[in-house]
C-alpha cells in the first residue's frame, strides 16, 4: 500500500527499503531541517547516486504525490487531471511497461480525478469524497467493493 505511487524501476523490496530511509530521517533529532527541505519538484526522477535531501525528496515525492511519469521515471509532479489527457509521454505510473513492482498487487490512492481502479495488480481507491463523491473501501479477503455517497453523508450529519 502507498499513498500516491511507486517509481516503475522500483521493486518492491527496494520501495521498502527507501521508505524506511525517510522514515528513519523523520524519527531523527534532526527532522525539522528534512521537512523544511522536503516540497520542491527536483530531482523529479529517481538515481541511485541521490544522496540527502534531493534523495529523499525523489522518494516522498513518488510515494505521496506521484500520478504520472514517462517510461523512464520522470515524475510529472504538476499533473492533477484524469487519465483522458496525460502530459505529453506520460502515462499513469502503474501502466508503465515493465514496471518493477508489476506482479505485486498494489493498492494506492491520491488521485481522486482518476477514480477507482480494480486491476489484478493495482487497486486504486480515491474516489473523491473530499469533492462530493465516494468513499470507497476495499475488502482484502474477497475484493469486496464497499462505497458511501460523501455528498449524502454530509447531507445527513448536516440535518442532525
Amino acid at each position: 500500500m502507498v499513498h500516491a505511487g511507486l517509481l516503475p524501476s522500483w521493486t518492491i523490496a527496494q520501495a521498502q527499503d527507501l521508505a524506511h530511509e525517510v522514515e528513519n530521517a523523520l524519527r531523527a533529532t534532526r527532522y525539522g531541517s528534512l521537512l523544511a527541505s522536503m516540497y520542491g519538484n527536483e530531482p523529479d526522477r529517481w538515481n541511485d547516486r541521490l544522496s540527502g535531501y534531493a534523495r529523499l525528496r525523489v522518494i516522498v515525492n513518488a510515494m505521496t504525490r506521484m500520478r504520472v511519469c514517462t517510461r523512464e521515471g520522470v515524475m510529472q509532479l504538476c499533473y492533477k487531471g484524469d487519465s483522458d489527457v496525460l502530459p505529453t509521454g506520460a502515462l499513469p505510473w502503474f501502466s508503465v511497461p515493465g514496471r518493477a513492482s508489476s506482479t505485486t498487487p498494489i493498492i494506492f490512492g491520491h488521485w481522486s480525478a482518476l477514480g477507482l481502479v480494480l486491476e489484478s495488480n493495482v487497486i486504486g481507491l480515491d474516489t473523491g469524497c473530499l469533492w462530493g463523491r465516494k468513499l470507497s473501501a476495499l475488502r482484502l479477503e474477497d475484493r469486496r467493493l464497499f462505497q458511501l455517497s460523501c455528498r449524502d453523508a454530509l447531507t445527513a450529519k448536516r440535518r442532525r
